[in-house]
């Protein structure tokens, strides 16, 4: 899990005196809201050429996210966010980039992100998080690493079917 510092992030949102720009330039990674996106998006160039800009897309999480299967691979980051600590409909938006989509890019979990939602960010398909400000970093770390050793019956994004089997 990729740890991030907003304010040493290579990601910059795109945005005026007055609000989010409606409009966007294209340039190389722009954090962009979903209406920003899809203002841009055609002007965007495709992953796969030679002037390829990363660029990321801020989703909420009342967002259907099927919205953006057709622009995911001109996508190098998508950030679903928590406004509360127990709204879940993030994770099932990670789950379905990563298990229905295949998206392969970053997926990165912002608002109210804590410590003890790491080992479940982590199996639904995250893999960066902005922390809330009052969350330690250390603390999430060992929190990853609390379920490693023993394993999980249930499959994820990277075990898709249980393991039957396993020692406890």
């Amino acid at each position: 899990m990729k740890f991030i510092d907003i304010h040493h992030d290579q990601w910059h949102t795109v945005g005026g005196e007055d609000g989010p720009v409606s409009h966007p330039p294209v340039k190389s990674n722009s954090l962009l809201t979903l209406a920003q996106w899809h203002a841009v998006r055609e002007q965007w160039p495709a992953q796969t050429s030679p002037d390829h800009k990363p660029a990321g897309v801020l989703i909420s999480n009342d967002t259907d996210i099927e919205t953006i299967e057709a622009d995911l691979p001109k996508l190098a980051l998508v950030v679903l966010n928590f406004p509360k600590w127990v709204d879940g409909r993030a994770y099932s938006q990670a789950h379905i980039l990563r298990t229905r989509y295949r998206f392969t890019g970053e997926i990165r979990a912002t608002g109210e992100v804590l410590v003890d939602m790491m080992p479940l960010l982590a199996r639904t398909g995250f893999d960066a998080v902005v922390l809330r400000h009052d969350q330690d970093r250390a603390d999430a770390e060992r929190a990853l690493g609390f379920f490693a050793a023993r394993g999980h019956y249930q499959g994820d994004v990277q075990v898709s079917k249980p393991v039957f089997g396993r020692a406890a």
